[in-house]
């Protein structure tokens, strides 16, 4: 497939924009060109959009051949992000899955440098302790070889959500799921060398799933984070600004009106492309 539809010197630097996963039916009539098989849907999307996370990592097991593959579909410069698998973050105890959590990284790292933060998701609804919570991350490596692993938490229990939780946070140098939602706990709070915002408002009665004035908005938030700054008009938990440093972006299009999300994405790209 032709790479030049999203080259990489069109990615916003140090800003990257995407979606949640990249199977999805009602894509093929509004996003993916009539016809496309299937199995070009990743070559597709990683052409027009410059990250995705990946959902089934989340629910099951996928080989390393699974990962070279998507690794060698995509161009130069684009990322994944990915869930990590559901059977260890719901695990009872959680400080007993070092064999599962080095069996995902094992598998995983064969996207090389095309590999970005790995999503660690806690449901709602259930209580985390924290002594097990904190015994959990210190198994969390930091390299997978040579690569350096980036980890995002990705909280739901609002209880859980407090300045010592950042505090933790930022002692392991992890990031948090900034979620733009309802249904979930929604902090702005920064701890790490990244942010990672997941915006889940989409319309369906948007062609672009938002208004142009929100997309305008997102816009100057993702430069301000860029740049090192810490948007105090965001919700935050913590009364303490991160310190002012230059960040990698991550911002992610998921759930809500599905459907409108990679128009969103690529709304977003051309206004920072711009």
């Amino acid at each position: 497939m032709d790479n030049s539809l999203f080259p990489e010197s069109a990615t916003p630097d140090g800003i990257r924009v995407g979606i949640g996963g990249w199977v999805y039916a009602p894509w093929r009539n509004n996003f993916y060109p009539a016809g496309l098989v299937q199995r070009l849907e990743l070559e597709y999307a990683s052409r027009h959009l410059a990250a995705i996370e990946i959902n089934g990592t989340y629910y099951g097991t996928q080989q390393p051949a699974t990962y070279a593959k998507w690794r060698d579909a995509t161009p130069d410069g684009f990322v994944f992000s990915a869930k990590a698998p559901k059977r260890i973050t719901q695990s009872r105890r959680l400080a007993g899955t070092r064999t599962q959590v080095e069996d995902f990284i094992s598998g995983i790292a064969e996207l090389g440098d095309k590999l970005g933060p790995l999503v660690w998701q806690f449901e709602a609804g259930r209580s985390i302790d924290g002594e097990d919570f904190a015994a959990f991350l210190e198994l969390l490596p930091k390299k997978a070889g040579t690569r350096a692993l980036r980890h995002v938490l990705d909280v739901r229990d609002p209880a859980f959500i407090t300045p010592d939780f950042l505090a933790l946070a930022r002692r392991h140098g992890m990031g948090t799921v900034f979620s733009v939602s309802d249904e979930y706990p929604s902090f702005a709070d920064i701890t790490s060398d990244f942010v990672y915002a997941r915006l889940m408002g989409s319309r369906s009665s948007e062609p672009a799933g938002y208004p142009d004035a929100e997309l305008d908005a997102w816009a100057r938030r993702a430069r301000a984070w860029r740049a090192g700054d810490d948007p105090d008009a965001l919700p935050h938990i913590g009364a303490t600004p991160a310190p002012k440093q230059p960040r990698e972006v991550f911002v992610f299009f998921i759930s809500a009106a599905k459907e409108r999300n990679p128009a969103a994405a690529m709304a977003l790209l051309r206004r920072l492309q711009g």
